[in-house]
């Protein structure tokens, strides 16, 4: 195992300062999808409790250090959840979910995002159908709704991580360099 160096006091106090803000920011996902959403539209609370955890999740991938690469991966965890979503609905719609409908989709979902010439999105989609799919054959009386569900969630989690990197980057970080007004 190499040697690894003890960090700075400006590594630490950035990676204080990294670590909290996507704490608030999971935070802000979570009670936004668990009380707000919920408010608009509940399958059930079980339901709230995952779409909290797929929009914390969302928000997690997507907030980055900077505003740039957190709109990149924004991009990227949306069209991985589009095409997803479009194939898990179109086939919960007529179909229930089980094992070898589970592994149909995950191969077709990476397939269609390599297809679109985004192969790095394919682990993402794969995941994203592999989840909506489980959970739509856990709760079958509803299953046709989780893709719509989550595709939701992933826009409340991948706005909110869009909307901390840039509060962070515009609003937070100029105040805390020294020299900076009110800093």
């Amino acid at each position: 195992m190499p040697y690894l160096s003890r960090p700075s006091r400006e590594q630490v106090a950035t990676a204080i300062f990294d670590s909290t803000m996507l704490a608030v920011a999971c935070l802000a996902t979570y009670s936004f999808v668990t009380v707000v959403r919920r408010d608009v539209y509940s399958v059930s609370r079980a339901d709230d409790f995952i779409g909290g955890l797929w929009a914390v999740i969302a928000t997690i991938f997507v907030l980055r250090t900077s505003y740039q690469q957190s709109v990149t991966a924004a991009v990227s965890r949306l069209t991985a959840t589009t095409v997803s979503f479009s194939l898990c609905l179109v086939y919960l719609i007529f179909l229930p979910a089980n094992a070898w409908s589970i592994a149909a989709l995950i191969g077709l979902s990476t397939l269609v995002v390599m297809l679109l010439g985004r192969p790095g999105d394919a682990i993402t989609a794969a995941i994203s159908t592999a989840v909506v799919m489980v959970v739509a054959a856990v709760s079958p009386q509803h299953a046709w709704q989780q893709p719509i569900l989550r595709m939701v969630d992933t826009i409340i989690g991948a706005a909110i991580g869009v909307a901390f990197a840039w509060a962070e980057i515009r609003l937070i970080r100029p105040r805390l360099r020294p020299g900076a007004p009110g800093g």
